[in-house]
């Protein structure tokens, strides 16, 4: 099966998600002699799943059809006699301007039709554009194509007209085809390379440079066609991944029960995992990506090691390890940054910095200055009201000092995000001593500092997760557990996915999922298709409870079950509970159709 070429509308209209009404659109063709009853589409605008168009051009034997929506019913234009199937380049202009409907082919004598306005409400949201195609495979354009642009305001004619060659206007012709002359109609003539030269290959790219500029590669390991357009290979067309379903790939042995996982990469070294285990005399593993598997690289002496997160600064390259526990009963806790030795080949203890059961580290970037936010949870056994601190890397001194300290609430993660030229940073607060129904804060970097923007009431947060779908930008917290005052427990209760309005200017309830004492929400993508995975551990009798990978459709997450066979291989990792020292590493499997 073949790939239809579609994109959403929001990727077109940005700020505005209703159609213009007034609007050209020109488009460069090519087509065979079509037969009669049929019809072929040079493009749609479909919403959501519906197969009837809000928008299109069709075309059949001898006519060219706009269709419509608007005004509570759909409508099809016609203009007749028009001769576009003859196998030889046409441009055509169909402009909307008022009320009339008015089409120019190659520059000639405009055929108009008097119509009622185009309706100024036609909403794009959730719609998408369909090229040579309405979805379906019925009425797939067979021809070729130049250019097909979409401009708003009156009619655009008088931009391409004149023209020395009628034929071939161009308005906005992508670059690599501005230079492809047409084949000629003379059969002594010999073909042009671009029309002769079609490289196939299982995954190797060809050279692309100057002379192969024109030239088709066909990749049948990606199942894609790429044009080089003088420097690097351009996707024309290519399959989308799709989740299959994940399966075990390598159980592997940890030193202790794991906390946390983190997964780094050291350009010309290798692939990396540090593992942050429970065990203070066994410490924590690093292992390395060999052969398809993680084998131990190195084993760091760590005190309850709760997450690690790795950084660059320059060329500096940092891992940091939030200690939970002291070296020995009554000292001081600490946790330690490790720098990577390019001598040795491993980490190497650089600054020690003193934290209160550190529970998280977050490593971010403003403005070309390094921070790192610690998550300090509990200072002695019972004050969880307690300052998380904010570092800053001083260049000159080569080390991290306390920039800003934050009050917290038994805090236990930070998320670090940025929406256009604002900063953020959003605290998992937990427990204050008495409960767990508290506020958790998301702040906003004003003057030098962050300072608070919003409280959202959490239940024993854990994990804050901020994604983006489209233009869209959502907060995820992982409850973990409600704990009243009165001491009523619950661990199965709802996770919030919270989405940020544009009009209020604060993060709004989305969607609640239930979750059961969730520890961490993870969102990723294969293909086109948006993921969240969460991470459940406890419902109040068992910790043997499944994990949901949740899909995005219809504007909400669902359970996603799909069985399909598998083409190739992505990777998703897990890690044991506290009462298991096996963290699992996990593939997925991505179906392409």
């Amino acid at each position: 099966m073949g790939y239809l070429f579609s994109f959403p509308a929001s990727q077109l209209f940005i700020n505005c998600n209703f159609f213009p009404t007034e609007f050209s659109i020109v488009v460069t063709l090519k087509i065979p002699q079509m037969v009669p009853e049929k019809s072929e589409y040079i493009f749609t605008l479909l919403e959501g799943d519906s197969d009837e168009p809000l928008l299109g051009l069709r075309l059949s034997q001898n006519k060219f059809h706009f269709l419509q929506k608007g005004h509570g019913s759909r409508k099809c234009i016609t203009f007749k006699e028009v001769r576009l199937d003859d196998n030889r380049w046409h441009t055509v202009v169909l402009a909307v301007t008022g009320c009339y409907t008015i089409l120019t082919v190659d520059c000639g004598t405009p055929l108009e039709v008097l119509e009622r306005p185009f309706p100024d409400d036609l909403d794009t949201t959730g719609s998408t554009f369909f090229i040579t195609s309405r979805r379906r495979w019925n009425g797939l354009f067979s021809g070729l194509m130049r250019q097909l642009v979409l401009l708003p305001g009156s009619d655009a004619t008088s931009q391409i007209c004149p023209s020395s060659e009628p034929q071939l206007s161009a308005l906005s012709v992508p670059p690599a085809l501005l230079h492809l002359p047409i084949k000629p109609s003379s059969p002594d003539l010999p073909l042009h390379p671009y029309e002769a030269e079609v490289r196939v290959t299982a995954g190797v790219s060809p050279p692309c440079g100057h002379s192969e500029e024109g030239h088709l590669w066909f990749n049948t390991l990606k199942r894609g066609l790429f044009l080089c357009d003088g420097i690097v290979w351009l996707t024309m067309l290519q399959v989308k991944e799709k989740l299959d379903y994940v399966e075990d790939h390598q159980d592997l042995f940890t030193n202790s029960e794991t906390f946390d996982i983190e997964v780094f990469h050291i350009p010309s070294v290798g692939l990396f995992m540090a593992t942050a285990n429970r065990d203070s005399n066994l410490g924590s593993g690093i292992y390395k990506w060999t052969d398809g598997r993680f084998e131990r690289y190195q084993n760091i002496s760590t005190y309850d090691a709760q997450a690690w997160q790795y950084f660059t600064v320059g060329k500096k390259k940092f891992l940091v390890v939030a200690n939970c526990r002291s070296k020995d009963a009554g000292d001081q806790e600490q946790s330690v940054i490790y720098k990577w030795s390019s001598r040795k080949l491993k980490f190497i203890h650089y600054q020690t910095l003193i934290t209160h059961s550190a529970r998280d580290w977050e490593a971010f970037s403003i403005q070309d200055e390094t921070f790192l936010a610690v998550a300090n949870h509990r200072q002695g056994g019972r004050n969880h009201n307690i300052d998380s601190v904010i570092y800053k890397w001083n260049p000159v001194a080569q080390f991290f000092e306390v920039n800003q300290t934050i009050p917290t609430t038994g805090a236990y993660d930070w998320e670090f995000f940025t929406i256009g030229p604002y900063y953020f940073l959003a605290v998992a607060n937990t427990f204050n001593g008495r409960s767990t129904v508290i506020d958790s804060t998301i702040y906003i970097w004003l003057g030098g500092m962050f300072q608070p923007y919003q409280s959202i009431t959490t239940f024993g947060a854990i994990d804050w997760e901020m994604f983006q779908i489209e233009n869209r930008v959502f907060l995820a917290v992982a409850n973990s557990q409600m704990l009243t005052e009165e001491g009523k427990i619950l661990y199965s209760i709802n996770s919030t996915i919270y989405e940020l309005s544009m009009t209020s200017q604060t993060f709004i309830k989305f969607q609640e999922i239930e979750t059961n004492s969730a520890l961490d929400w993870e969102y990723f993508t294969v293909g086109d298709d948006k993921f969240l995975v969460v991470a459940n551990s406890y419902d109040g009798n068992s910790y043997s409870l499944n994990s949901v990978i949740y899909r995005y459709g219809s504007h909400i997450f669902s359970i996603d079950i799909q069985y399909f066979s598998c083409l190739c291989v992505k990777y998703l990792l897990s890690f044991g509970s506290e009462v298991d020292r096996v963290s699992k590493v996990n593939f997925e499997k991505n179906l392409v159709f």
